[in-house]
């Protein structure tokens, strides 16, 4: 008999935010493969005999490389065993959920999809900062900050990207910051246009230093925010100051702009 495989989104971080389905199937797992930015509190909801597989990822450095993580989903579902690969945010945001849904598949195992809230929605908003707004944003974008700079496809885009929307979410796009800067300027965006980096989201330390796309690359290097950071462009982040209900103050922010 085959089991199942549940790709379950854990959310951005804070242990409460994970969905009540998500938390249930955490609860009937025989087997858990999780993410490296998966709270680990939620692993205490786990049977006491599950199995508990760690494929944490880091930049330059996989515990486990995304073809094992494909194998073992598949290997212990047609054991018969239900299987839940617990991901940071959403398993279908820039999760690799999808090639992981493909790989079930492929080999026949039944799979569902269990959607998390994604940390493009949640830091910003834990960081005072709604991605759209009547009238500052009527649009917003996610994007990867994995492939900002040497990757040409990407590069072409920005063209798009700086007048298209509104709002602008870069997931883990810190080290390439400069390129994000640059690339949105000479396509369009005025360097005053502001921007927000929300560190560790929905955490306890969560952190956010605000600026201009012309200030932003000094006020990060002095205040050290490094990844897992969310960045957001846009008007929507001087709200920042006026809505900021869950950290302190660790910058100088913005005026707000009516109208």
């Amino acid at each position: 008999m085959v089991g199942k495989v549940y790709l379950v989104g854990a959310g951005p971080g804070d242990p409460d935010l994970i969905t009540v389905k998500g938390l249930r199937c955490l609860q009937q797992a025989d087997v858990i493969l999780y993410d490296r930015l998966v709270n680990p509190e939620l692993l205490q909801h786990a049977k006491a005999d599950a199995q508990l597989v760690y494929c944490g990822k880091l930049p330059h450095y996989h515990t486990m490389k995304q073809e094992t993580i494909n194998h073992f989903l598949v290997k212990y579902a047609k054991k018969g065993y239900t299987v839940v690969r617990l991901k940071g945010g959403d398993p279908f945001v820039f999760g690799r959920g999808g090639e992981e849904a493909e790989e079930c598949v492929k080999h026949h195992v039944p799979f569902e999809v269990v959607p998390g809230i994604t940390s493009g929605i949640a830091a910003s908003a834990y960081a005072g900062i709604p991605v759209t707004h009547r009238t500052l944003s009527k649009s917003f974008a996610f994007i990867t900050g994995h492939q900002a700079a040497g990757d040409k496809e990407a590069e072409h885009q920005w063209a798009h990207l700086a007048k298209a929307v509104d709002t602008i979410c870069v997931y883990m796009g810190v080290s390439h910051l400069p390129t994000i800067v640059k690339q949105l300027v000479e396509n369009g965006k005025s360097p005053d246009t502001p921007i927000a980096l929300v560190h560790w989201g929905t955490l306890n330390d969560q952190r956010t230093v605000v600026g201009t796309l012309e200030t932003i690359e000094a006020r990060v290097k002095k205040a050290n925010i490094a990844n897992p950071s969310m960045i957001v462009i846009g008007e929507v982040v001087r709200l920042h100051d006026k809505l900021n209900w869950f950290e302190e103050e660790i910058v100088p922010h913005l005026p707000v702009v009516q109208g």
